[in-house]
């Protein structure tokens, strides 16, 4: 690869060269174009999650409605079997020729995969070969998220002051709830206005044809940002300031890292299993397995996200003032004790009931939401940060996120007990809480490897 001028961003020194102070401008800019990234992956996942039974007739036409949701969500999860491919390629490659220009690359992949998926003909128009597109569009989607999540959290945290980096890290979570509520809130519209068939023949398409205008702001945004002060200095550091940094060895970011890794597939474990299970999978099981009515489901998710918007921030600033661990912990303990509750309440089917049920998991949620952002980085030092995090991040969301809405319908039809949602995110929960009863505290602390960061005074 020709080389690339790595520019840090303009910093002062405290009294001290091992000091970064950071530009408040520049953290700005940082954090809104790392979670429009987000909002635009998550855009995606909204929209295909609330329209997962139009997508089953209309890709998968020839089976009864569970095998169409079956196989809708089967094309879902397949995404998340390349993602650690994607996290292979694309992480170390942000630890070699910076963060910047690999999150504008991946901004691209998703958006043209997103528009892709609004183009593709019908099974109805060319048989087979729907399904077939709509799979490998989902690949492109995978393989490019591969790089995202981990590089956008590790562009924030490298950027962020060292004593407000929850906050910072936060607001990469409350674009991914700004993306789910655009796209689910537009595939709710849609359905409460379109007919049917409309939706049917046409309407489904419009939400994945929006995908690209908003690919091209975010990689307008992308673009105009400048490398973090933390890869910058590594650069320096290796004495390549101005050319690509050598090559990481894929050992060094596995073998080298194996104890943080294992705490990475474990905090990721429980925040994704809980993520996907609220954010994806309860419209479906909502409208399929209890027979909700889908607009006011559908209705009531929107409603559970919006409060989460309001109380990420808060809950972000909350983990720089008692710390990562006591959050996530306590949103450990909410499913493993809260689960079954809070699912009984949403089976007996009244608005108010559901709603409350909802509201419940949804606040536990935000204990992982607004914590992750910051702490997952923190387990690796500026050297391979991008490249350990990608592979671990994504390892565990193949295995046991992207994978959740597929597991549990089957689950359910396997053995017919509607309950397996709430043992599933229990069994999560324990696994997260020993990850987190593991891990170090770090808050209010330089990332491994990087100078301290602090705010202008």
């Amino acid at each position: 690869m020709a080389t690339a001028e790595i520019t840090a961003p303009p910093v002062r020194e405290d009294h001290s060269p091992d000091v970064t102070v950071t530009d408040p401008a520049l953290v700005g800019r940082a954090v809104k174009a790392a979670a429009l990234g987000n909002a635009m992956e998550w855009f995606d996942f909204g929209v295909y999650s609330y329209i997962a039974v139009t997508l089953g007739k209309v890709f998968f036409p020839s089976g009864s409605p569970t095998v169409q949701l079956l196989s809708t969500f089967g094309a879902f999860a397949a995404a998340f079997l390349v993602r650690p491919l994607g996290g292979l390629v694309f992480g170390p490659l942000g630890d070699r020729v910076g963060r910047q220009k690999v999150l504008a690359l991946t901004m691209i992949m998703m958006a043209a995969g997103t528009f892709a998926i609004g183009l593709i003909p019908s099974y109805g128009a060319i048989g087979v070969g729907a399904p077939l597109l709509l799979l490998a569009a989902r690949l492109v989607q995978g393989f490019s998220t591969g790089g995202e999540y981990a590089g956008a959290s590790t562009f924030i945290a490298e950027y962020a002051p060292d004593k407000r980096r929850g906050f910072l890290g936060s607001w990469l979570e409350f674009g991914t709830l700004a993306g789910y509520i655009g796209g689910a809130g537009l595939v709710t519209l849609m359905t409460a206005l379109l007919p049917a068939e409309d939706l049917l023949s046409w309407g489904w398409r419009i939400p994945f044809l929006i995908a690209g205008p908003m690919g091209l702001v975010g990689l307008y945004l992308r673009m105009r940002l400048e490398e973090t002060p933390a890869f910058a200095a590594e650069a320096r550091k290796a004495g390549t300031a101005g050319t690509e940094r050598p090559r990481v060895p894929l050992r060094e970011m596995v073998t080298g890292q194996w104890r943080a890794l294992l705490l990475c597939v474990g905090l990721v474990l429980v925040f994704n299993v809980t993520d996907y299970m609220l954010l994806s999978y309860m419209p479906s099981y909502l409208t399929s397995e209890l027979e909700y009515d889908e607009t006011h489901g559908l209705l009531v998710v929107l409603g559970v996200m919006a409060l989460m918007m309001v109380v990420q921030p808060f809950a972000g600033a909350l983990t720089d003032r008692v710390g990562r661990r006591p959050v996530i912990a306590a949103g450990c303990a909410g499913f493993l004790f809260l689960s079954v509750p809070a699912l009984l309440l949403i089976r007996q089917g009244g608005l108010p009931a559901i709603a409350l049920g909802m509201g419940a998991l949804g606040l536990l949620l935000v204990c992982f939401t607004a914590a992750m952002p910051s702490a997952l980085p923190a387990l690796f030092p500026t050297r391979v940060r991008y490249g350990s995090l990608s592979i671990g991040f994504n390892v565990s969301v193949s295995l046991f996120g992207g994978t959740t809405p597929l597991v549990v319908t089957a689950l359910i039809g396997a053995t017919g007990n509607l309950m397996m949602p709430a043992y599933y995110m229990m069994a999560a929960a324990v696994v997260g809480g020993f990850a987190v009863w593991r891990m170090s505290e770090s808050a209010g602390r330089p990332l491994p490897g990087s100078a301290p960061s602090v705010a202008p005074r």
